[in-house]
């Protein structure tokens, strides 16, 4: 376990985020980057399913994160269609350090400037633990999936 003060400095806000919200995982720093989902399971020895890829997307005008499990794509059209919103569209490098302070490959579920309109993935709840990034690529922790609800305050839904 990384002491909080020796995290980088993107996973000292989520380490602070996790804390205020009641989640005692603890974020571990991985010595290879891990900006996939199977990299990522791979680097922890977890099913790549139990991967919550933090992917951010542009919709009605604002960013839209989308917790999906690491087993499988979003479907945008799709899920536009659940939710009765826009055309939902792949937000570009620049929106997503805006939205959320954080690197593609490492956007944790919190810790942004400002909280964002979440969907998290229904297939996400068959898993006991998920493990999420931590705000950099070489960061990750463990949770649940009814704490990454709470946490986000987010829309379950189905993605793909």
């Amino acid at each position: 376990m990384t002491p909080p003060e020796l995290l980088p400095a993107r996973s000292r806000l989520v380490h602070e985020a996790l804390r205020a919200a009641g989640i005692s995982g603890e974020i571990v720093v991985l010595p290879d980057a891990a900006s996939t989902a199977a990299l990522a399971a791979a680097a922890l020895g977890v099913e790549v399913g139990a991967i919550a890829n933090s992917l951010v997307f542009w919709c009605d005008d604002e960013p839209l994160l989308v917790m999906t499990s690491g087993a499988h794509r979003v479907d945008t059209g799709a899920l536009a269609e659940r939710l009765g919103r826009g055309r939902i569209t792949r937000a570009s490098v620049e929106q997503v350090r805006e939205a959320t302070g954080q690197v593609i490959g490492g956007v944790a579920p919190t810790g942004h400037p400002a909280p964002l309109t979440t969907i998290v993935d229904e297939d996400l709840a068959a898993y006991p633990e998920i493990w999420a990034a931590g705000g950099t690529p070489h960061t990750v922790f463990p949770l649940t999936f009814d704490e990454l609800v709470s946490l986000t305050n987010g829309q379950v839904a189905k993605v793909d």
